[in-house]
């Protein structure tokens, strides 16, 4: 599947190297764009919507291999063949996944909050009964769907991440497919790759904070650094842009 997504050539270096960013569950390509923007005068920028997300193509499948499939389509398609990859939440799932099977395409990985390991609760139900709310209540307006979301979700940061993807009376991302893929979407099966990483977490999320969740880390991957951002949560690229961008910059 090619996705849709923004492709930003660096105006200044045809030769420049391609960082591509991947967004996470419920997100679209815009999610990363405070990191994008940083290199879009040093390198050639990728920014994509995965399957069932944001302007990319609904499909009934979603699992790890399936997407980092789409991934390296969508960068044959553009005429990509080496790269970095940047990538949040599921997104960092997905970008681990692409270290395993095109180790000799990406050059370095960076996840931002995610560890290569099974997540064994199911932190989003009460996310998907608010969505399928705003979905059978059929209605138009943001203001409806607003108040329908804030009957079901206490978290406003949360809500208005989640109405980015409210466009015309419908969500953007495939409701249905992601509440049927859950399981997918929290699996992970062991990887094995060498590709130099760095996996930045956040310092009060749980997502790499326990020792389990940081050995995977480099059981699977034996060239990984791990660092952390105190004071940031899951969303430590919005919550801290400039911190993680310094780890990046450092990194690559």
């Amino acid at each position: 599947m090619i996705l849709h997504h923004e492709f930003n050539k660096n105006p200044n270096f045809s030769d420049a190297q391609t960082i591509v960013f991947i967004h996470g569950l419920f997100g679209s390509l815009s999610n990363l764009g405070m990191l994008a923007r940083a290199f879009t005068q040093t390198h050639h920028v990728v920014q994509i919507d995965v399957r069932n997300h944001g302007k990319s193509e609904h499909s009934s499948e979603i699992n790890y291999p399936l997407m980092a499939q789409d991934v390296l389509e969508t960068l044959d398609h553009l005429n990509i063949q080496n790269f970095i990859v940047v990538g949040h939440s599921m997104g960092g799932k997905i970008s681990m996944k692409l270290a395993e099977i095109a180790q000799n395409r990406l050059e370095k990985l960076i996840v931002l909050d995610m560890a290569p390991y099974a997540a064994t609760q199911r932190n989003h139900d009460k996310i998907f009964e608010a969505l399928f709310a705003v979905e059978n209540a059929q209605i138009e307006s943001r203001q409806e769907a607003l108040a329908i979301m804030r009957n079901h979700l206490k978290e406003e940061m949360v809500i208005q991440f989640l109405m980015k993807s409210f466009s015309k009376g419908h969500w953007l991302f495939n409701v249905k497919a992601l509440y049927d893929n859950y399981s997918n979407i929290l699996a992970w099966d062991t990887v094995r790759s060498e590709v130099p990483a760095i996996f930045i977490r956040g310092g009060v999320s749980p997502y790499l904070a326990q020792e389990a969740q940081q050995q995977a880390v480099y059981s699977q991957f034996p060239n990984a650094t791990i660092v952390t951002v105190n004071g940031a949560g899951h969303w430590l690229h919005a919550e801290k842009t400039n911190e993680v961008l310094e780890h990046i910059q450092s990194f690559i």
